[in-house]
């Protein structure tokens, strides 16, 4: 007898999924896709080309809340869920709905999903979205290189364009950015990777990627999503956990199970955290992940000239991902202001609009600070609105690219950047070369 299934997801984890399990499955029919977390999203077309030869008509993507209506309406058998960075609790909030209303509610294992790899592969995923994977991942590439590898980045999905146009792309320039037609958020995983010089790849057909990525790599770094677990099976295993939201480990899916499958847990941030969130956070690792090696990491806070925010009324305009379901209230330009002596911190919310005042209305924690939101044209446009209507003497944008060079901006700026750096030994390129060397 067919299964009937909707996919619970947000434009990445969800695509996966279907790929690698449902999509050539005859035991189950897929109805559909609902889509939340990431605006705009719903309300779209998994398209023919990609769905197979079982949906010729392509599959639709729902907004979450019709899924009730769904189940009932489909007589749906089975809803599975597929993203990432969701608390327990809430995960079993869905699930007690979902079978409430007779259907069957899945979460499909983590290494069910991952496909092998010819070529070595080291795997930099979190707990929590913000935990420092992106200056890991980095940090990881410049290791591989120092031992005279070439390395390709792939990275967790991000498509949230042209379905179609997105099913392999390879990033080497900054003119693949402007062909891709890449979104702010893209951009900010993408683009410090290119400019160290490494190639990165991306898309939805995993499958597809990681063969183009063998070509031309002799390790390939998984840069990971959220805290999502790997698509393809690591040899090294690399975790970050963050200890400004210490217990968040076991209180999230599926960081916890990023936990329990860790190699390398890098406590992050040690330099601005309290020692006694650091030590919280080494116990939960030794308790849940005893075989794992711990790293003490600090997350470098780079100011050019630090001296332009004494004594300023300074506008901070943070990473969209980290504030929203990463729920982290400041990152590094709130520390970066009040470390170099900001005379106030300018509360944005007065002065959003548009889509910019509907992000602050669903994420009351997001008050001090702007999110550098951009997922389409009109967050774009609503984004330097924002900026340029506040009242303020500077804006400190710490996020992972220049932002300024994509908006125009009517008052001065000035960039925070973050970097890795090895608090303690164990270093990093010890654990991993130590790790590698048992392969």
């Amino acid at each position: 007898m067919v299964e009937k299934v909707i996919i619970m997801g947000a434009a990445g984890r969800d695509f996966h999924n279907f790929n690698v399990y449902f999509k050539d499955n005859p035991r189950y029919r897929v109805i559909g896709f609902t889509a939340a977390q990431i605006p705009d999203i719903e309300g779209r077309l998994y398209p023919p080309a990609l769905s197979g030869e079982l949906y010729p008509e392509g599959l639709t993507i729902y907004p979450e809340d019709q899924l009730i209506h769904l189940i009932r309406d489909h007589e749906v058998d089975l809803v599975a869920f597929s993203y990432s960075d969701v608390p327990h609790v809430e995960v079993m909030h869905k699930a007690s709905a979902v079978m409430a209303e007779g259907a069957d509610f899945i979460l499909l294992g983590a290494t069910y999903t991952m496909l092998r790899s010819e070529k070595p592969v080291v795997a930099v995923c979190a707990v929590r979205t913000g935990c420092g994977k992106s200056q890991t991942t980095r940090q990881v590439c410049k290791i591989m290189e120092a031992m005279g590898k070439k390395v390709v980045a792939v990275r967790h999905p991000m498509p949230y364009g042209d379905l179609t146009k997105q099913v392999v792309q390879r990033f080497s320039s900054y003119e693949d950015f402007e062909r891709h037609r890449c979104t702010i958020e893209e951009r900010e995983e993408y683009e410090p990777l290119v400019d160290q010089g490494i190639v990165v790849y991306a898309g939805i057909d995993y499958g597809q990627i990681l063969k183009e990525a063998e070509k031309e790599a002799d390790v390939i770094v998984w840069d990971g999503g959220n805290n999502d677990t790997p698509f393809y099976y690591p040899d090294v295993h690399v975790v970050i956990f963050d200890p400004h939201r210490a217990g968040h480990e076991t209180l999230y899916y599926p960081g916890e199970t990023n936990m329990v499958m860790a190699d390398i847990a890098v406590i992050n941030k040690v330099d601005s955290a309290d020692t006694d969130q650091v030590e919280r956070v080494r116990k939960n690792i030794e308790k849940h992940a005893p075989n794992a090696e711990i790293v003490l990491a600090e997350s470098a806070i780079l100011v050019e000239n630090p001296a332009q925010i004494r004594g300023k009324r300074v506008l901070v305009v943070e990473d969209g991902p980290t504030l929203t379901h990463g729920e982290m209230s400041y990152g590094a330009g709130i520390i970066a202001a009040r470390m170099h002596g900001a005379a106030t911190i300018i509360e944005p919310v007065p002065y959003a609009t548009g889509t910019i005042k509907e992000t602050y209305n669903r994420y009351p924690n997001v008050r001090s600070v702007l999110p550098a939101m951009g997922y389409s044209r009109e967050q774009i446009h609503d984004l330097e609105l924002t900026i340029n209507n506040a009242d303020c003497d500077l804006v400190l944008f710490a996020t992972p690219i220049d932002l300024p060079k994509l908006l125009y901006i009517n008052k001065p700026t000035l960039r925070v950047r973050y970097e890795y750096r090895d608090h303690d030994s164990p270093t990093l390129e010890e654990a991993l070369l130590s790790r590698l060397k048992e392969l």
